[in-house]
């Protein structure tokens, strides 16, 4: 049986979607082969379901943190069977109304479920099927990564995915990574009574991030009771009593670390194995993940690739977009439609969370640029005090002479929030000085944005708190 709808995506996840319904826009119909869960990670195994319990989580900090107000104790135990059951209630929830509905009421879109594997440039095989066609999109996601670790075979462990699908919460928990997902996790779990250690092989927690706000959260971690374990080299790790014992080397000593489960968090590989990439003439780069240009076209003509499998924002909103500029260039002879990923946020759930856009300090350099910085405190915020929620830093990075904002870098309390505003400013090639002079509500965490800007040109120690 053979079929030939106008675009075929590999794929179904928010990526798959976004192309799916610009084609559609467009006139053009199209496939979405699944192999897996409708939706993908994000809806299923990342972003919905952690943010959920990330979020109940915050709750329980938050009303530990009002028993030191006089707001009455926090004496009920934590019942983790329902905080599951509404966490997987919200993700069949969005899972029904952002995907399924979504798919029902979409003429001209179609979802295969099964492993698609090419057989040539412009065929792929799913089971007894095949489908040929000359414009293909691969948005098949990631997995998380396991890296090679001696006696790893042997030992019980857990990564994001199998992490968020527990039913019951461990005593101890340690965590091999100290980036976005292992401090999303491990200030969760924290939060939730289980003892935490991060294991970090560089000097900081987050070291893809600016130090202003990395460290910050550092600290904050630290506060709470997290263990990091920083300058550490996981040796081997194995069964030992109920649980795992990790060995690692911390700066040139040997340690044994002991827990009830393991966790591996040291990033996302893509998910193209079996995809028949090389049938296909797919370039891949030294770490598995597929090569695109600017347009998202592959090294196969006919063949675009979006989202996580390209390696580069490992981002659900970052991955729509990829997958609307691949089927607007699909489409659209001559489009050379691309991304301006500079303008583009991302966002640390962690309290508080982190928020990024732009170029780093360095990056700015490394671009060519002219660059001054400020960073000012948390504290410094009128509404960090009212809050309690004085741990943070705000930085903006600007262009020298013209005062062009480049990247913003915050750790806030609700800074994914915060952060889409100095996206928009970004976008806009707005300067420090237009930005500290737009009026911001007073009191206000996103204030710090406009206190940040004005920082370049003025003591903010000696402007009272809402003072122009």
């Amino acid at each position: 049986m053979s079929q030939q709808p106008e675009i075929i995506i590999i794929g179904s996840g928010s990526t798959a979607f976004a192309a799916a319904l610009r084609a559609q826009e467009r006139g053009a119909a199209s496939i979405m082969i699944e192999r897996s869960a409708l939706g993908g990670t994000c809806i299923n195994w990342g972003c919905i379901p952690s943010k959920t319990l990330i979020h109940a989580a915050l709750f329980r900090h938050e009303a530990k943190l009002g028993e030191r107000l006089g707001l009455g104790a926090l004496s009920q135990a934590l019942d983790f069977p329902l905080l599951d059951s509404h966490k997987l209630d919200v993700v069949q929830r969005l899972r029904e109304t952002k995907y399924l509905d979504v798919l029902n009421n979409v003429p001209g879109l179609t979802l295969i479920k099964g492993m698609a594997s090419f057989t040539a440039p412009d065929a792929v095989r799913v089971g007894e099927r095949k489908f040929s066609g000359s414009r293909f999109l691969i948005a098949a996601g990631g997995i998380p990564r396991v890296p090679p670790i001696a006696g790893l075979d042997e030992t019980p462990f857990l990564t994001s995915k199998s992490a968020l699908m527990l039913k019951k919460l461990p005593a101890s928990l340690t965590i091999i990574g100290g980036g976005v997902i292992a401090l999303e996790l491990g200030q969760m779990f924290l939060r939730l009574g289980v003892e935490v250690t991060v294991l970090e092989h560089g000097l900081r927690v987050l070291p893809a991030v600016e130090a202003e706000p990395a460290l910050a959260l550092q600290d904050v971690l630290v506060s709470e009771g997290m263990r990091l374990v920083l300058n550490a080299s996981v040796l081997n790790v194995c069964r030992h009593r109920d649980g795992v014992r990790v060995e690692a080397l911390v700066g040139g000593e040997k340690k044994c670390l002991e827990s009830q489960q393991l966790l591996l968090a040291v990033g996302t590989a893509p998910a193209t194995e079996g995809l028949g990439l090389e049938q296909a003439g797919v370039q891949v780069d030294q770490r598995g993940f597929i090569v695109v240009d600017e347009q998202m076209r592959t090294s196969a003509p006919g063949i675009w690739a979006a989202g996580d499998v390209t390696g580069r924002m490992q981002i659900a909103t970052v991955g729509a977009r990829e997958g609307i500029a691949a089927v607007d260039n699909m489409l659209e002879t001559g489009c050379s439609c691309a991304l301006d990923y500079q303008a583009l946020p991302m966002a640390i759930f962690t309290d508080p969370e982190v928020g990024i856009v732009g170029h780093s300090e360095e990056g700015a350099r490394q671009a060519g640029f002219q660059v001054e910085s400020h960073t000012i405190p948390a504290s410094a915020i009128a509404k960090a005090h009212v809050t309690g929620a004085l741990a943070g830093a705000v930085k903006i990075v600007a262009e020298a002479g013209t005062g062009r904002i480049l990247g913003v870098h915050l750790c806030l309390h609700r800074g994914a929030d915060i952060i889409n505003e100095a996206a928009l400013a970004i976008r806009c090639r707005m300067t420090v000085a237009e930005l500290a002079d737009t009026l911001h509500v007073y009191p206000s965490m996103g204030e710090g944005l406009r206190l940040c800007a004005q920082a370049f040109t003025r003591n903010l120690d000696q402007l009272s708190c809402c003072a122009e």
